[in-house]
C-alpha cells in the first residue's frame, strides 16, 4: 500500500513583516523528512519569498532565501509561481532565486484538486 500523501503549500505572504513565509518553509522542511509528494505554489505576495538579493541586515533578521535552493534535495521538486500574481509585481522568473513553474490560476486549481492537502500559509 502506497502511503505517501501529495501535500501543497499555499504560500500568500509576503516573506518579511510577519511569520507565515519562514514557517511555512520550516513546515515544509519538517514535513520532507516523512517523504511524502510535497510541492509549493506561491500567490500573491507570497512571489516576493523567492526574491533573489534579498537583504534583510535593516529590519534585524535573519535572512532565508537560500532555504529555497535546498528545498530539491529535501524532495521538494514542484514550485509554482502564479502568473498574475508575479505579474502584478513587476517581476519574471529572472528575479527568482530558485527555478519555478510559472503557471495560471486554472492549473494551479487543478495542482490543489489533485492534492490529499493543501495547508496555506
Amino acid at each position: 500500500m502506497d502511503d505517501m500523501k501529495k501535500i501543497m503549500f499555499l504560500m500568500r505572504q509576503a516573506p518579511h513583516g510577519g511569520i507565515y513565509s519562514y514557517e511555512g518553509l520550516e513546515t515544509i522542511l519538517i514535513f520532507a523528512a516523512f517523504e511524502q509528494d510535497l510541492s509549493m505554489v506561491f500567490v500573491g505576495d507570497g512571489v516576493f519569498a523567492l526574491v533573489k538579493g534579498q537583504d534583510t541586515t535593516g529590519i534585524g533578521i535573519k535572512g532565508y532565501i537560500k532555504t529555497y535552493g535546498v528545498l530539491e534535495d529535501y524532495g521538494v521538486e514542484h514550485m509554482y509561481v502564479d502568473k498574475a500574481s508575479m505579474e502584478a509585481r513587476g517581476l519574471t522568473t529572472d528575479d527568482f532565486a530558485v527555478p519555478v513553474e510559472v503557471v495560471d490560476a486554472a492549473t494551479i486549481s487543478a495542482l490543489m484538486e489533485e492534492q490529499h492537502a493543501v495547508i496555506p500559509y
